[in-house]
């Protein structure tokens, strides 16, 4: 079978909720995905089924047991092996006519415009902990003039923030700056992912380790980011629909039944915003800076 005849009989159920043209946009399209672990590995193999042709996939980990329960390309097969490898053979078993760069050592400043290169939008899928790297990723894009997009899995839900190059910009909408420290760095991150704390109301902040940089996640939180962040890509890509950039985000909880599309007025300056940090801050150290 050659390339014209799989890619058109592979992607042709997304035909009419997608048209042929948007399907070809889709096709001609490269998502740059930081991080194939919990989130990331999921974006990538729902974006690969969306019909999305394209790929860079950065990730410098390898799968251990403890991805078993919530990251798509953990199995007994692939423990010990590098999770951008997995990801990307994975992605080519979907489409094998997919373009797929792999970033083995993960993104850095030294990399970061080699894996930013041609690339129409960016998703975030790295380790919420990584923080620096994080705000370097989404300042680039904004200056490339490229959409940049993350989804975080809180509890039995998720949520999505969008970063438009021409919007308001990642660091405002969390309120983080240089003379933060880590753990307030951290604390703003958390704030801003997830404006409506539903997910507080269950978690168990015993089993959430800073020291470590570990904390629950489960696998329907990581279904429900992939399906935001691809009907996102897709919106993106094929101009269909409204875009949402932040200071808009949209917050889903399934345990609870709660859904929310909000509008963070003032982004991280917002006093509500500005408590919820300080309560971040009082959990997790004694005396907060701010």
């Amino acid at each position: 079978m050659n390339a014209e005849t799989y890619l058109r009989d592979a992607f042709s159920r997304n035909i009419g909720l997608v048209s042929e043209a948007e399907q070809e946009k889709l096709l001609k399209a490269r998502v740059a995905v930081a991080g194939a672990g919990g989130v990331g590995g999921l974006h990538l193999l729902t974006l690969a089924r969306l019909g999305l042709g394209n790929f860079s996939i950065a990730d410098l980990d390898t799968f251990d047991t403890v991805n078993i329960n919530r990251q798509f390309g953990a199995m007994s097969s692939t423990l010990g092996k590098p999770k951008a490898e997995v990801l990307a053979q994975m992605v080519q078993d979907i489409n094998p006519y997919a373009d797929v760069r792999v970033f083995e050592h993960g993104v850095t400043l030294d990399n970061l415009d080699a894996f930013l290169e041609g690339v129409d939008v960016y998703v975030d899928g790295i380790d919420f902990f990584e923080i620096e790297i994080r705000r370097a990723i989404f300042q680039r894009c904004r200056e490339k003039g490229i959409y940049a997009i993350t989804s975080a899995p809180l509890g039995f839900g998720a949520t999505l923030q969008v970063f438009s190059p021409t919007g308001m910009t990642f660091d405002d909408y969390f309120g983080i700056d240089d003379e933060m420290d880590f753990v307030e760095k951290i604390a703003s991150f958390a704030s801003g992912l997830g404006p409506q704390p539903y997910h507080i109301r269950y978690l168990d902040l015993s089993k959430v380790n800073f020291a470590n940089r570990t904390g629950p996640a489960v696998a329907p939180a990581c279904t429900m980011a992939a399906s935001l962040i691809a009907t996102e890509v897709a919106k993106i890509v094929t101009g269909k629909g409204t875009v949402l950039a932040a200071p808009h985000y949209l917050q889903i909880d399934l345990l609870l039944g709660k859904f929310k599309r909000g509008f963070l007025f003032m982004g991280g300056k917002n006093p509500l915003q500005k408590l919820k940090k300080w309560l971040i801050l009082r959990k997790v150290r004694p005396n907060p800076a701010r």
